[in-house]
């Protein structure tokens, strides 16, 4: 078991774990906006079992002036095989040392309403719910 940086030859790994959160996005849509999310260094980890992937998180470190320099967590999943495996912890204190190492003040990230279940996940971890988030189409 060993968490890694994974690179884009991995998109397909990465893929088969992501629509397990991301259900409506193609991979055809997946690959294009992995390429475009390249300008802000967006960076795959995983847990890998060998060339199995266990737990995917998407990340960039960000600046703005709420959060000041922080470590924005995109996604984070864990194959549905091995969740409540303990390896959503083990990304949460690896992500802990990356945003250390970048010189990070927080760690971010957005969760959907329904997601109750991530929600107390992430507060038993030290997360705090700062504020909603607002949406709007452009149309």
């Amino acid at each position: 078991m060993q968490i890694r940086e994974l690179d884009l030859k991995e998109l397909y790994t990465v893929y088969d774990v992501l629509k397990q959160l991301r259900p409506t996005l193609s991979y055809k849509e997946f690959e294009d906006l992995i390429y475009d999310m390249r300008h802000m260094e967006y960076k795959m980890f995983g847990i890998m079992d060998g060339e199995e992937l266990i737990t995917y998180a998407g990340v960039a470190v960000q600046t703005n002036l709420y959060h000041k320099r922080h470590l924005y967590v995109f996604e984070l999943v864990s194959d549905e095989k091995y969740r409540n495996g303990g390896y959503g912890v083990m990304m949460l204190d690896f992500l802990n040392d990356y945003a250390k190492t970048c010189m990070c003040q927080n760690i971010v990230l957005s969760s959907n309403f329904e997601r109750e279940d991530a929600h107390r996940f992430y507060e038993k971890h030290g997360f705090d719910k700062k504020s909603y988030i607002f949406l709007k189409s452009v149309n």
